[in-house]
């Protein structure tokens, strides 16, 4: 599929493409309300917890909300559905250790690593993560898929989020390519495909689920992604 289009570069999001954000979350909040010796039917929260999270993500996409106000309301939103109410100060300590347990678990998904070893030799691999710089960096570290990548791209550096054309500009910039020569692979329609669509990218689409989305080429898992490149 893109083997004739001359790519040379190849863009990923980094959660939910290719970090296990759910599973990874999932253990640090294990983590946090052992620590903070909170008494909480887990599962439950996060049946709860993702959906506004994934809600005050896309504010925070949108330049809505500030990373303090996503880190409290997703947490102040999820407790009070669940009947339950902390003060200011407890919810800053939980949202404090959640970031700080967040990137000591490093699932990925399957497949991620024999697709990268798969890339590597004839294509530059690079990142565009909206995500908290400081947690992202430990993330590719800790989880070993940093020394695949020849550039970072996080919105915090640059200043915007994608699907603003700024970031996929500026990651362009980082890894000397043009959009021609570029393939951006993510999960979320909005701010991975359109957003690199808008910048004259091509674009890939990881749904896990199998949405499919008029004129978007779509792969369900990791390894099927070998077979375009």
């Amino acid at each position: 599929m893109f083997k004739h289009h001359s790519i040379t570069d190849i863009f990923f999001d980094l959660d939910h493409t290719l970090w296990d954000f759910e599973k990874n979350s999932a253990l640090a909040f294990y983590k946090v309300f052992e620590l903070h010796k909170i008494e909480i039917d887990i599962p439950l929260f996060l049946d709860v917890y993702e959906p506004i999270n994934m809600q005050y993500w896309k504010l925070y996409r949108d330049e809505e909300i500030t990373k303090q106000q996503l880190r409290r309301g997703r947490l102040n939103d999820a407790f009070a559905k669940l009947g339950m109410a902390f003060p200011i100060e407890i919810i800053d300590s939980l949202a404090k250790s959640y970031i700080e347990y967040l990137p000591l678990n490093n699932h990925l998904f399957p497949g991620t690593n024999e697709l990268l070893d798969y890339l590597k030799p004839n294509y530059k691999l690079h990142i565009i993560t909206n995500g908290f710089e400081e947690v992202q960096t430990l993330k590719l570290r800790n989880s070993k898929i940093e020394p695949y990548f020849q550039t970072v791209t996080n919105s915090e550096r640059v200043g915007v989020k994608k699907p603003n054309p700024l970031i996929f500009q500026y990651a362009l910039k980082q890894a000397n390519s043009t959009p021609d020569k570029s393939v951006m692979i993510g999960d979320n329609l909005e701010a991975d495909v359109l957003g690199a669509k808008a910048v004259g990218m091509h674009t890939l689409f990881f749904s896990q689920n199998g949405v499919q989305e008029e004129g978007v080429i779509v792969a369900k898992n990791l390894l099927e992604i070998k077979s375009l490149f």
